[in-house]
This record gives structure tokens, C-alpha cells and sequence, in this order.
């Protein structure tokens, strides 16, 4: 119960006051199934995309954190192209960096800014993590075409 009350809130605000280039809400008729939008930040390989993502919620959320993954397909070390994203804060510690304290809000804002500045030392993808650190030109000329093929309306 508690869970609801707390997904309903934070749906709420993300509705009311949503972070700048990020939208979020329910997919159907589910709580804990939702969707959530990233704009592109701009003078990143990314800016004018709109990235779409999949958020589950666990049954045992605010003490386990919600999946979270791209359901757009996105050229960056950190993110697989299952959309999987490696953050610290997406996982429980002591790997991860997750607390009950944090929020849906926290973590597409935490997504929004890894976007912008991708971690290369922690990366998913080792080719386009190498990429970045040492050829970032070529690096930004992919992001920017991936962004272009797969995240323009």
C-alpha cells in the first residue's frame, strides 16, 4: 500500500513539476509500468533526440530500484543495446549506490546527466567506451548519427 501511495506522489510531481527534458508517465492501466522521455541535452552527440525508456518498478520498491532501460536505441559507453545502463545508482549496494530516499525524478535526472557525460572507465560497451577516450571526434560522429537515425521525430 505503502508502495502505491508513494508511486502515485511521485507520478504526481513528475506530472506537475518534471525535470527540464524529461517527461514521465504511466504505460496502461499498471503502477508500477511506466514510460519516460529524455530530450537530448543540448551541445551533447544527443541534443533534439527524444529518447524513450522503460521503467518497472519492483514490488519491493523504495527499497529495491526500478529497472530502467532505453527503449531507444542509443550510442553511448554506458548503455548496451538491450538499453541496459550502467549507474551506480540503478543498483542496491554494496555494488550501487541505491537508497530508498532516492526517486524516479532523482534517477532520469542521474540517466539525463550520465547522457551528457558518458563514464568511459565504467563502461558497458568496451568498443564505444575506447572510442570515446581515444578517438572522442569519431565518437561524436556516431552518437550524433544514432541520434539522428533512431531519436528524431
Amino acid at each position: 500500500m505503502q508502495r502505491a501511495s508513494r508511486l502515485k506522489r511521485e507520478l504526481s510531481l513528475l506530472t506537475t513539476e518534471p525535470p527540464p527534458g524529461i517527461t514521465c508517465w504511466q504505460n496502461g492501466s499498471q503502477l508500477d509500468d511506466l514510460r519516460a522521455q529524455i530530450l537530448g541535452a543540448a551541445d551533447t552527440p544527443y541534443e533534439k533526440g527524444i529518447f524513450n525508456l522503460e521503467i518497472v518498478v519492483p514490488e519491493r520498491y523504495p527499497f529495491e530500484p526500478p529497472k530502467i532501460r532505453f527503449l531507444t536505441p542509443i550510442y553511448h559507453p554506458n548503455i548496451d543495446s538491450a538499453g541496459r545502463i550502467c549507474l551506480d545508482v540503478l543498483k542496491l549496494p554494496p555494488k550501487g549506490a541505491w537508497r530508498p530516499s532516492l526517486n524516479i525524478s532523482t534517477l532520469l535526472t542521474s540517466i539525463q546527466l550520465l547522457m551528457a557525460e558518458p563514464n568511459p572507465d565504467d563502461p558497458l560497451m568496451a568498443d564505444i567506451s575506447s572510442e570515446y577516450k581515444y578517438n572522442k571526434q569519431l565518437f561524436l560522429i556516431n552518437a550524433k548519427e544514432w541520434t539522428e537515425k533512431y531519436a528524431s521525430q
